[in-house]
């Protein structure tokens, strides 16, 4: 039974900081890596930010992410990673590069392009083509994924699972709102049982103007259990040991059939599972607890703020307090976001 140790590195990354993006990068995949993880998984687009947006219409800029994908992967060894990025050809596509040895091992283009809500994805990009490859980790067959793909019952997920796929994951920058956590381990238990293959799921996490990211990153098991979760609103580096068991039989067996799909392109990227003399001998599952609804809602609020203020660069903020409950939980917002040294009231 093949094993293997998997890192969600849930990141808190800046639109277009290009820069301090990719050492928020190597700095986790230095700490996976340390710890014996065979594959640390990272959040969509993480090397520009989530949504870049308009900034993905300049030429420069997505040249300027492509070097510092190549910049990251020379600095990769045998742990690999799997990072989001913009691939830039003949249009630009939502893309997870699989880093390793040194080099990119290959890409993964996001086929399902969310255009709703706050989401404005197909202004930008085009959708995968394909399904694969399969990138052969630690002797386990792993299928990648991107945020929206794994959203629809007939979406890659379930084709990557009847090409071959031992384990998928899937790179998200998903927004929050009240109640999401509960919606999407709902989601990716029932993805996972259906396609019986295990899912880890590896979010984005801190605000971005009116958008917050909450994190929660989650593995879960080939029977759609939960395996392991991260925290809630603040970066996280998730790492936990998987059994991988063939699939191939409980697909076989369902009597709902299951979905028709010629075997994926194998790319092999490791072989043994590597283990670490400096991590430890076993990863346990951490299933960090779930907020209450009220204190989700405040610690949202607390984490826009702070990211809306230092990311745009000011230190101190000035509140008009009316002596009402409203401006009091403002204040108190700010104070618990800024550090009551940053806040000013008048």
């Amino acid at each position: 039974m093949p094993k293997v140790r998997i890192a969600a590195a849930q990141l808190n990354t800046v639109v277009g900081d290009l820069e301090g993006n990719t050492a928020r990068i190597l700095e986790a995949y230095e700490a996976a890596a340390a710890a014996g993880a065979d594959l640390v998984v990272f959040p969509e687009l993480t090397i520009t930010g989530y949504p870049p947006e308009d900034l993905l219409l300049r030429p420069a800029f997505v040249a300027e992410a492509a070097e510092a994908l190549e910049k990251l992967a020379a600095r990769t060894g045998e742990t690999a990673a799997i990072v989001g990025f913009p691939e830039s050809g003949r249009d630009l596509a939502n893309a997870a590069a699989v880093l390793a040895h040194g080099r990119v091992q290959g890409v993964y283009r996001k086929h399902l392009l969310p255009n709703y809500a706050v989401f404005d994805e197909q202004r930008y990009f085009v959708p995968g083509e394909d399904y694969g490859p399969l990138f052969v980790i630690a002797g386990v067959r792993v299928a990648v994924s991107i945020c929206e793909d794994a959203w629809s019952p007939t979406g890659p997920i379930a084709h990557q699972a009847a090409g071959g796929a031992d384990l998928v994951v899937n790179l998200n920058a998903s927004p929050y709102y009240a109640g999401r956590l509960g919606e999407r381990e709902m989601m990716l238990a029932t993805r996972a049982a259906d396609a019986s293959v295990p899912v880890v799921y590896a979010n984005l996490v801190g605000g971005q103007d009116e958008l917050v990211f909450d994190g929660g990153s989650l593995v879960v098991d080939a029977q759609g259990e939960l395996v392991a979760r991260a925290k809630q609103f603040e970066e996280d580096l998730l790492i936990v040991d998987l059994d991988v068991r063939a699939p191939f039989r409980k697909r076989l067996l369902d009597p709902r059939g299951r979905a028709r799909s010629k075997p994926l392109p194998e790319v092999a990227v490791s072989e043994a599972h590597l283990g670490s003399p400096v991590g430890p001998e076993h990863a346990p599952a951490r299933v960090e607890p779930v907020f209450s609804k009220v204190r989700e809602v405040y610690e949202a609020l607390v984490l826009g703020t702070r990211d809306y203020v230092r990311k745009n660069g000011f230190s101190d903020v000035l509140i008009g307090l009316s002596g009402g409950v409203d401006s009091a939980i403002v204040a108190m917002i700010a104070v618990d976001a800024l550090g009551a040294d940053h806040v000013t009231g008048c």
